[in-house]
């Protein structure tokens, strides 16, 4: 099941605030983007944000699992609850570097 239009704008509503919010479809589902850092991962209507020393004590209790086949695991974000994505959210994109521009052929 691919992720709804309607789901990922939800994602970017409740993590609004934070900074510059963007989504881009990647690889069949979606990228969201904080100040042009990627952040978030939609896949199959749930939210995933990668494994990081920076959140683990807030994410310790979250559910994991697997954005794609072949990926690492993540944390399952609780979309739902804006305070603590809102709080997630800060620590992963203070810690992510812009993507580097790739280079045309």
């Amino acid at each position: 099941m691919a992720t709804t239009q309607e789901y990922i704008e939800y994602v970017c509503e409740q993590i609004s605030g934070i900074g510059e919010i963007r989504y881009k479809k990647m690889f069949g589902e979606y990228m969201v983007y904080v100040n042009d850092k990627p952040v978030i991962i939609v896949c199959n209507n749930i939210a995933f944000v990668k494994k990081l020393e920076c959140i683990e004590e807030k994410m310790q209790d979250a559910e994991v699992g697997f954005p794609y086949k072949g990926a690492k695991e993540h944390y399952i974000l609780d979309i739902d609850n804006r305070e603590i994505c809102h709080q997630v959210v800060t620590e992963v994109e203070k810690v992510t570097p812009v993507p580097k521009p790739k280079k045309k052929k």
